[in-house]
């Protein structure tokens, strides 16, 4: 559901020569993105994650995977970054995205993706190692201290993936004492599916990607997709 929205914004902007994504997952929004770009890299700490992910994104030439978390000194730069459902697994999410943003060049974009509605904490977010949801200020005022301009917020997933975040809150209860790291490696493993299953789940989710996008603007769904750009050099 975060497809639509996020391939929307890129398009826009006229993003097609490179992509850093950090927090592959197992690849299942990489590799929708990846193809579409000249130069892809993708940083995916999780070893079984990032296995499934080389295995998804193999027969792309122009992708390139890195077992690690994003190194904190940028070897080159990129003229788009995007990390989608990441921020929130991040104690520190600004001082994180004040240290993405050095591998963007200027007047490059950053593309985001994150749950919306504090409201809505509870125990299904602390099951999958979330530390928090976010308002559309507290997005904005991220980004805006990242020292990103050009801001712009959508939000995606109503109704249908709201409805489902509803009942998941109804009957999650998070007893497990594991690590948070855990938490999130494994919710990057089970919420992204693959095979046939993946297949039919697309299938099944094709109308309801038209139904939500007259709702983008409303700040109705279930999560925002924000973007902003990095200052060009004066």
């Amino acid at each position: 559901m975060r497809y639509g929205p996020i391939i929307r914004v890129l398009r826009r902007a006229g993003a097609e020569d490179s992509l850093l994504e950090v927090g592959v997952g197992v690849g299942a929004l990489s590799f929708r993105l990846a193809r579409r770009f000249q130069e892809y890299r993708g940083y995916e700490q999780d070893r079984e994650s990032f296995q499934v992910a080389c295995g998804r994104l193999a027969a792309l030439p122009q992708a390139e995977l890195v077992n690690s978390i994003l190194p904190a000194e940028p070897d080159r730069t990129f003229g788009v970054l995007g990390a989608f459902e990441v921020l929130e697994h991040i104690e520190d999410d600004l001082g994180t995205l004040r240290a993405w943003v050095q591998w963007l060049r200027p007047g490059g974009l950053g593309v985001f993706s994150v749950p919306a509605h504090p409201e809505w904490f509870g125990p299904l977010d602390v099951s999958v190692g979330h530390f928090r949801r976010y308002s559309r200020s507290e997005i904005l005022g991220l980004l805006e201290g990242a020292g990103l301009t050009d801001i712009e917020i959508g939000s995606y997933g109503f109704p249908v993936v709201n409805l489902m975040h509803w009942v998941r809150r109804r009957i999650v209860v998070d007893k497990e004492r594991i690590e948070q790291s855990e938490k999130t490696a494994r919710s990057g493993r089970s919420l992204q599916t693959s095979g046939y299953l993946g297949k039919a789940i697309d299938c099944v989710i094709q109308p309801w990607r038209v139904i939500q996008r007259p709702f983008e603007r409303s700040g109705v769904g279930i999560g925002w997709v924000v973007t902003g750009r990095k200052p060009a050099e004066s």
